[in-house]
């Protein structure tokens, strides 16, 4: 994997790399009560302000989020805060507001820049318009078809630098694309290699784990969000009643069903209630992921405790044109084998869709290097299981795995109390029961609170 970091000082004068050391200094000591701004892939949004509680409790953080009228009135109030986080889908709309309020950042981090990599979009085209002292992209990818990607990231780092894109062309992208001009690309290098951090597998081996494991926080819509917190107030009243009425150990079963609903609905409300128009911002989530990671040409596999969840699944992809395989309990055994081998042999399919239950275990599919849960699985091993599909003898690839939690939820909040009891890990049993019957009256209450 590829990691650009690229930064800039915007000065009238002629910038060199000292110039920048300095004047970042000067940034540093003398503005730090300004609002950084990160801008991001939607679905990495609330990530981010995750990792900054984690690693900078100390930053005062935004999300701009909800309805036009609701992120005016937070765009508005940009100076209470450290970092404000936004999504680039989101800064294209809001584009008019950040200039009407005039407001220059301390920083400005573009996330995923290769979102970037086409000058002439409405993405490119708004986070440029933002005014920022210094300027950072990070991207993975800061090449993938042609030399123009490089001179857009280059443009909003540093506009002018690499001159109009015309001129680059003539200079540099055509004698080195076409005519494979080892003077032209010495030129180019010696002009970028002052502004790029570059890390790649074969320098730092050692110290990239063969598996990272990443949490991906998504926020309910407002109507996922009322029907679960109705839900949740009348489940808990009756919870209550039921418990004082038959004790807590003989009313473990309806706690169960109670759990399950919560976590239906933050997977999709249409799971249980029939006439649910609303979409679902797991869902949302999800889709982004598969089609960034599918044009980028990874393979993925993507497991789900509900089956009926891929039926929703199944319909996005196909509007998106990615092949896909599912699996599920029904399948036959031969054909298990048959899609397991062709998954793995076959680049042009890219999501493989699998049961937890059916595919948890028994299978090789190395032929892939992303795992995405869709929600989270009680059993912390058999989820583990799950994903050594993939992470496991024959892989050559490093393996993503992403686990996709809602906020302010069923699911965040087991997620935590996985992490305050890391001994329940061992204990959890492939049954519900078992995992409910290892939390007390208290702790279970809390997970309606």
């Amino acid at each position: 994997m590829l990691s650009v970091i690229v930064d800039y000082v915007q000065n009238e004068n002629q910038i060199e790399p000292e110039n920048i050391i300095t004047n970042q200094e000067s940034f540093i000591c003398c503005n730090n009560k300004r609002a950084s701004l990160v801008v991001s892939p939607s679905s990495l949004t609330l990530n981010w302000q995750n990792e900054a509680k984690k690693f900078a409790g100390e930053l005062k953080t935004l999300v701009i989020r909800g309805t036009l009228a609701e992120r005016k009135r937070q765009i508005e109030k940009i100076e209470q805060y450290d970092l404000v986080i936004t999504s680039y889908d989101l800064l294209k709309r809001d584009i008019a507001l950040y200039e009407e309020k005039n407001y220059t950042f301390r920083y400005i981090i573009a996330d995923e820049a290769q979102y970037l990599k086409n000058s002439n979009t409405q993405n490119a085209k708004a986070i440029k318009k933002i005014k920022a002292d210094t300027r950072y992209a990070l991207t993975g990818t800061p090449i993938e078809n042609s030399l123009a990607e490089l001179w857009s990231i280059f443009d909003f780092i540093m506009p002018g630098y690499l001159f109009s894109y015309r001129t680059f062309k003539s200079m540099y992208e055509l004698p080195i694309v076409k005519e494979e001009s080892t003077e032209a690309m010495e030129k180019l290098k010696m002009l970028i290699e002052p502004f790029i951090l570059r890390r790649n597998k074969k320098e730092v081996l050692t110290e990239l784990p063969d598996k990272t494991i990443t949490v991906l926080h998504n926020e309910m819509g407002e109507e996922q969000k009322n029907i679960y917190l109705n839900y949740l107030a009348q489940a808990k009243e009756e919870l209550a009643e039921e418990i004082e009425l038959n004790g807590y150990e003989k009313s473990q079963m309806q706690i169960l069903a109670v759990l399950t609903r919560l976590r239906q609905i933050c997977c999709h409300p249409s799971l249980f209630i029939e006439d649910y128009q609303e979409g679902s911002s797991k869902l949302d989530q999800c889709m982004e992921i598969i089609e960034e990671a599918s044009n980028a040409g990874h393979k993925m596999l993507l497991f789900s405790g509900y089956t009926s969840m891929f039926e929703m699944i199944e319909k996005e992809l196909k509007q998106l044109g990615i092949k896909y395989f599912k699996l599920t309990g029904s399948t036959k055994v031969e054909e298990r084998m048959k899609l397991v081998d062709e998954f793995n042999e076959n680049p042009e399919v890219k999501v493989f869709l699998i049961s937890l239950k059916a595919g948890g275990t028994g299978l090789n599919l190395t032929g892939a290097d992303m795992v995405i849960h869709y929600d989270p699985w009680w059993n912390l091993s058999t989820e583990n299981q799950a994903t050594d599909r993939a992470y496991r003898i024959g892989q050559k690839n490093n393996v993503q795995v992403y686990k996709l939690i809602t906020k302010n939820s069923i699911e965040e909040k087991i997620y935590e109390l996985q992490q305050k009891k890391a001994e329940l890990v061992d204990t959890m049993l492939s049954t519900k029961t078992s995992f409910v019957s290892k939390l007390s009256k208290e702790e279970i209450m809390n997970l309606f609170s």
